[in-house]
């Protein structure tokens, strides 16, 4: 019935068939056993006859009996077999009406928009999909990280048409819940954890202050240099405790930080990272509603 589909040969002696060929298939398998049935269904349906290969003979119009004694190869028609013996067992009746619902959408290509479903209802098929041994024992936990990791990829352009942007991939991958920065603090003293945290996005240097090019200093006494590589220490270590003294306790930032600054990060226990990728910190402050500042703050700190 289904030789006309095309076909590759598998080294291992098989067929893959795959695209409209299989879509066809599982097509006409479906109808083929839904009418076998239809015409029992309601007060004026036919009695089918079967008859099973030891020639004991059946005389009956309930859509489970007459499923049960058909011998069906085709996968796709295997499931709908499977769905009428299910509602036999969970109702005792509609086995026929059941089929036919389904042969329906079949035939129109009706299929359930996944944001239609709610979430527990997802969550269950995701644990059905994981019936193995290797997770099975675990589906309850797998099914709802990769129900939230699908949630978290989320997009809806402006006709509302929703998209999950992912591909099936040949290599490992992790993703965190939340957004992952390829930096590290910046020193091993800093708390690597904070809760409530309240988020400065700068785009600003706290590195010790440099004269700017072509600037010339002219000196009498020599005890002079020192108080002026004082007074660059000093201006640093105001910005920082201004920043702090503001109520920030994690501070990123695309620039340097002054190595000799960052004890006054950790005597307050706040949390400080440099040589952040202003991308990142972008999408940072997106996402808690934070504000990149940029050179001009430099004005408000001295």
């Amino acid at each position: 019935m289904f030789s006309a589909a095309r076909s590759d040969t598998l080294f291992l002696g098989g067929e893959k068939v795959s695209g409209d060929d299989i879509r066809n298939q599982n097509v006409l398998a479906a109808q083929s056993v839904a009418n076998v049935v239809k015409s029992s269904l309601g007060p004026v349906g036919l009695d089918k006859m079967l008859v099973d290969d030891i020639g004991d003979v059946t005389v009956t119009n309930d859509g489970a009996t007459i499923l049960a004694l058909l011998d069906v190869q085709h996968p796709a028609g295997q499931i709908l077999v499977e769905l009428a013996q299910q509602q036999d067992r969970e109702v005792g009746d509609g086995t026929t009406l059941a089929l036919r619902e389904a042969i329906r959408y079949i035939n129109e290509v009706l299929s359930q928009s996944v944001t239609d479903l709610g979430k527990e209802t997802i969550i269950n098929i995701a644990k059905t999909s994981m019936s193995s041994k290797i997770i099975g024992a675990d589906s309850e936990f797998f099914s709802k990280m990769a129900v939230d990791a699908m949630m978290a990829v989320k997009t809806a352009n402006h006709k509302g048409e929703v998209k999950y942007p992912v591909k099936a991939v040949n290599i490992l991958k992790a993703h965190v819940d939340g957004y992952a920065l390829n930096c590290t603090v910046a020193s091993q003293a800093m708390v690597k954890t904070i809760n409530n945290a309240k988020i400065a996005c700068l785009d600003i240097n706290l590195q010790k202050a440099r004269m700017a090019m072509g600037v010339q200093v002219n000196i009498d006494d020599p005890d002079q240099l020192e108080e002026i590589r004082k007074r660059e220490y000093d201006i640093i270590i105001e910005r920082i405790r201004k920043i702090l003294n503001a109520g920030a306790n994690v501070i990123f930032t695309t620039k340097g930080i002054d190595d000799l600054c960052l004890k006054e990060f950790v005597e307050v226990g706040a949390m400080a990272v440099r040589r952040c990728k202003k991308e990142d910190l972008r999408r940072i402050a997106r996402a808690s509603g934070a504000t990149l500042k940029e050179k001009k703050l430099l004005n408000q700190l001295y």
